[in-house]
């Protein structure tokens, strides 16, 4: 686990400016507490300011620097975290005029990514952001070295610290050059895994949402509902990104209507454009799925502005036109119990094994819509066709007749496609 008893907590202030462009920046404030507090740090205030734009070379006026600097002396913090994207030249400034390291929420998602990252993959993915957001901040985080010109007589006229960046900068570009031949390596492996799966025709299902909003839960009432043996659950804990590995297990339906399902990392208000890239091959099991499942926290109050933030990063992903079906989560949290539930929508409590039998019916009834019932008889000859359709059909019917094996089956309309010789009636169902 991340957390024990002796994790000591920083303490950190935070700071923004809103300029009007984001509707929710109140909400975004509230949410960078939460993610400080992800990354084992206490937050012990917050400073905003309203400015039409944010000021080029401190974020905020000289005004409201100072008086985070005495905040940050008076509360004890060592840090003061932005909600603003800070530019390079914006870092070095406000560390050199608070006197205190500084980081912005794209640096604390990252943070927060590094310290999640179990598996190869994702360390790999992670570390690769990381760096390509660090390139470009070299400057500010030497800003301690010296500036002095070189000796007289040497070829360099840069100082140590000019060197010291130089080298840096030279190190970080050929360790991302080798995390990039490693990614590749990794994505070979996963898009051969994915053309397995792609290739038994079964269908795939992906979780997507807010991050926190139950995903890995459901997973793990699928997999203890329908799972079969063997499958493992998956970690689910309540914090912002808890799980960043995507996982795919094989979902055993009723009627041989077996689907895979995939959980996915969690997106967030201002997801680092960097990460999106960065995770754009585990990111492909969402744009390859035949049916997403979009899981809303329904009993956080801003759930509206979160499924919009997934919509749009869905779009990011070239995911945004498969069919989906909403799933308003933790509805065991809210006061409201009279649910109006239609086609592609779904209240439950992941926790309740009888909502989680509603959502595997629900899934089944958009998956398998273009099922139907078929009359096949196959001569004897032809066990090889007999032993598919055991496989991959619900078997209604089977009689050994005197010239052949009859069978009612339900299948896959392109299967009764592709063997209507065989075929000798159809039903309704």
């Amino acid at each position: 686990m991340w957390e024990n008893e002796n994790t000591e907590y920083k303490r950190v202030l935070l700071a923004g400016v809103d300029t009007g462009d984001d509707e929710a920046f109140e909400q975004s404030m509230e949410e960078l507490g939460n993610l400080a507090e992800a990354c084992f740090l206490e937050p012990v205030g917050s400073v905003t300011q309203s400015l039409p734009a944010v000021n080029k070379a401190l974020c905020m006026g000289s005004g409201k620097v100072a008086e985070i600097r005495e905040t940050a002396m008076r509360e004890g913090a060592e840090m003061v975290i932005f909600d603003n994207t800070l530019s390079p030249m914006q870092l070095r400034n406000l560390q050199k005029e608070l006197e205190l390291t500084v980081l912005d929420r794209t640096g604390l998602i990252l943070d927060i990514f590094a310290m999640r990252a179990r598996t190869r993959e994702a360390k790999l993915q992670v570390e690769t952001a990381k760096l390509k957001y660090t390139l470009p901040r070299l400057v500010g985080m030497h800003d301690a070295l010296g500036r002095q010109g070189g000796a007289s007589g040497s070829l360099s006229n840069k100082g140590a610290g000019e060197k010291k960046l130089e080298l840096d900068r030279r190190r970080i570009e050929h360790r991302l050059s080798f995390l990039q031949r490693e990614l590749k390596t990794v994505e070979r492996e996963r898009r051969t895994q994915r053309k397995k799966r792609e290739a038994s025709r079964i269908k795939k299902v992906a979780l997507v949402g807010y991050t926190n909003a139950g995903k890995s839960t459901i997973l793990n009432g699928m997999i203890a509902g329908h799972g079969g043996d063997g499958h493992k659950q998956v970690l689910e804990k309540d914090m912002l990104f808890a799980t960043l590995e995507t996982s795919v297990r094989k979902i055993e339906g009723k009627e041989h209507k077996d689907f895979f399902l995939s959980d996915t990392v969690g997106f967030i208000h201002k997801l680092p454009h960097d990460l999106v890239e960065a995770f754009h091959a585990t990111l492909e099991e969402v744009a390859g799925a035949d049916l997403l499942l979009h899981v809303v926290d329904f009993s956080d109050p801003n759930y509206k502005q979160h499924i919009q933030v997934t919509k749009d990063t869905l779009v990011r992903l070239g995911a945004g036109d498969i069919p989906v079906i909403y799933v308003y989560n933790k509805t065991d949290l809210c006061r409201e119990k009279n649910f109006a539930e239609k086609d592609d929508t779904i209240y439950i409590s992941a926790r309740k094994p009888e909502d989680m039998e509603r959502l595997t019916e629900k899934i089944q009834e958009r998956l398998f819509h273009d099922y139907v019932t078929e009359e096949f008889l196959f001569p004897y000859e032809k066990g090889g066709l007999v032993s598919f359709f055991l496989q991959n059909s619900h078997v209604l019917e089977q009689k050994y007749v005197e010239n052949g094996v009859h069978l009612v089956v339900n299948c896959h309309q392109s299967d009764a496609s592709k063997y209507q010789d065989y075929r000798i009636g159809s039903r309704k169902g």
